[in-house]
């Protein structure tokens, strides 16, 4: 997807994210057990300690969806996590019932409480029972028989039997439509945290035939995840027919739920086996779209949020795409599939369901690098300079070692985190170069474009790293490439043999690779791998010299 020049994906302010360094929730749940006289926090004095180990593994999203009338789910979220940690009972989960509203309440469209807050039965947390594969007995509420008296004509004869049952069937039908309630349950899991759980978990419930009313995701730092959901579509307020349908439900995946969810570089580990087909495909019903980060000529690019989870979202103007557009939109999420590496923007999931096409990946708080260095007007040092440049060369270098050309490098696809790693973003133009054929078509920005790509010859990955030596001038200089110049005109120039002009205070390292790298043969530009090399080298030497600056 072409977006306005210097626009990357997922781009955005940086996210301000809540904290406990003013007001610390663990202190008022710590002070209410001991209020509502719980056993534990009245006489374990480990208990504080182990209540502020469980609130830090978790992150701070975590704390700020407590609810303090209801500090015992705490309790209960820490037990299934510690349940967790035996490969044999994974997934804990843990079902209960919290409200039933009538169908009026939804066809007014009343909101439901937060998943964390909604009121409903509380468990006490000196009698929470095992939880994993284990029933919660709730109160019944069983449905009117069609037997009873007043719903029946005794007057009508054995004849009209079948009648009756009939006009019986539709009376009681007709009352259930206006007072039947849906009844509201809370599912919660436990298990290893790994790419794709969420997209099981709800392929899960929704194969029970529960839907989503809500859900809060929480990942820890040791490698779990604790996902809460609020549902609803089961007939029944009990839940041990639940608890049985999700038994059923799990034994049918045994055995995929124990695995680790630690992911190795491109170096340590091949690319990851093709997912199934559908198992990345995005419910649109549990996207919610926020603001519009940039507009392309067949799309737009929002920032959204899939289960508590800030994303990106690519979302297509299905009216007007044509056949190519569509081939793009297919490959560029096949190519994300593939595609797992610290410097690659992290694919969530797509929907490919026409008309509502779009493309999630993970949202990119930092915004670009192109706006960190032509909008906020960033100055950057050179051992910077240099984490950047590398961050870049091993995304690409991951993507060539796996038969992908980008074909659109450049700083808008390159994004950052809130720890200012670069990612390799946007695959709408990439092409596993496995696909047979000669390239000649041309594909690109023309600020980044390689001569090849330009004067429509055969093409390689070649072409990103002459894209890359721009990248590298535009860290070193701060500036956009051939500035004063429209696109075209800078494209002419290349074609001829120009190239932006070299600055006289950069590192002459620095300026000799970057000059390798845009060589006007490709097969004279040094891969990936041996760029990085070099970058890194570099860094360790402007680090060391450094040191003995200033001592």
């Amino acid at each position: 997807m072409d977006f306005a020049e210097g626009v990357g994906e997922s781009s955005s302010p940086p996210r301000s994210f809540g904290s406990f360094s003013n007001y610390d929730v663990r202190n008022d749940v710590f002070n209410r057990l001991v209020e509502n006289g719980h056993g534990a926090a009245l006489t374990n004095p480990e208990f504080r300690e182990q209540l502020d180990a469980h609130f830090n593994r978790l992150p701070a999203s975590y704390g700020l969806d407590v609810n303090i009338d209801r500090v015992e789910d705490v309790l209960l979220h820490q037990k299934l996590l510690a349940l967790a940690k035996d490969p044999e009972k994974r997934p804990v989960y843990h079902i209960r019932f919290l409200e039933n509203i009538s169908r009026t309440d939804v066809n007014g469209n009343q909101d439901l409480p937060s998943i964390l807050t909604t009121p409903g039965q509380s468990i006490n947390g000196a009698n929470i029972e095992a939880l994993s594969h284990k029933r919660t007995r709730n109160h019944t509420s069983d449905f009117e028989p069609c037997s009873k008296l007043e719903d029946l004509n005794l007057d009508v004869g054995e004849k009209n039997s079948k009648d009756t049952e009939e006009q019986c069937a539709k009376k009681m039908l007709s009352r259930r439509q206006e007072s039947f309630p849906i009844y509201i349950h809370e599912v919660i899991f436990c298990t290893v945290d790994r790419p794709k759980l969420l997209s099981q978990l709800s392929t899960l419930l929704s194969n029970i035939g529960l839907n989503i009313r809500e859900a809060h995701v929480f990942s820890t730092t040791d490698g779990f995840s604790l996902d809460v959901f609020v549902v609803d579509g089961w007939l029944v307020e009990d839940t041990d027919g639940l608890y049985e349908a999700m038994e059923k439900a799990i034994a049918k995946n045994e055995g995929s739920w124990s695995k680790s969810s630690h992911c190795h570089s491109a170096t340590e580990k091949p690319l990851a086996t093709p997912s199934k087909l559908g198992d990345w495909e995005i419910d649109r019903r549990l996207l919610k779209i926020g603001e519009r980060i940039a507009s392309g000529s067949c799309g737009d690019l929002y920032r959204g949020v899939y289960f508590g989870e800030d994303v990106a979202v690519k979302i297509l103007r299905s009216e007007h795409l044509n056949c190519a557009q569509e081939d793009e939109f297919a490959q560029e999420v096949a190519i994300l599939r593939e595609v797992h590496h610290r410097n690659v923007v992290r694919f969530i999931g797509a929907c490919t369901k026409f008309p509502n096409l779009c493309i999630v990946t993970e949202f990119m708080p930092g915004g670009s690098l192109y706006d960190y260095l032509h909008k906020n007007r960033n100055v950057v040092k050179l051992p910077q300079l240099l984490k950047f440049a590398i961050d870049v060369c091993r995304g690409m270098e991951y993507l060539h070692q796996n038969d992908i050309i980008h074909r659109d490098l450049k700083t808008a696809n390159l994004l950052m985190d809130t720890d200012n790693v670069v990612k390799v973003a946007d695959f709408g133009v990439a092409r596993f170069q496995s696909q047979g054929g000669v390239m000649t078509a041309e594909t690109g920005t023309y600020r980044w474009m390689a001569p090849e790509v330009i004067n429509h010859q055969p093409y390689d990955q070649k072409a990103d790293v002459f894209s890359f030596s721009i990248v590298l001038w535009e860290l070193v200089t701060a500036k956009i490439p051939y500035e004063s110049m429209t696109p075209l005109q800078a494209a002419l120039g290349v074609r001829q043999g120009m190239r932006p002009e070299l600055p006289s205070d950069a590192h002459p390292k620095l300026l000799e690779l970057m000059q390798r790298c845009w060589d006007e043969t490709p097969c004279d530009r040094p891969a990936f791998s041996d760029v990085r090399a070099e970058l890194e080298n570099l860094l360790i030497e402007v680090q060391e010299n450094s040191e003995v600056n200033r001592t």
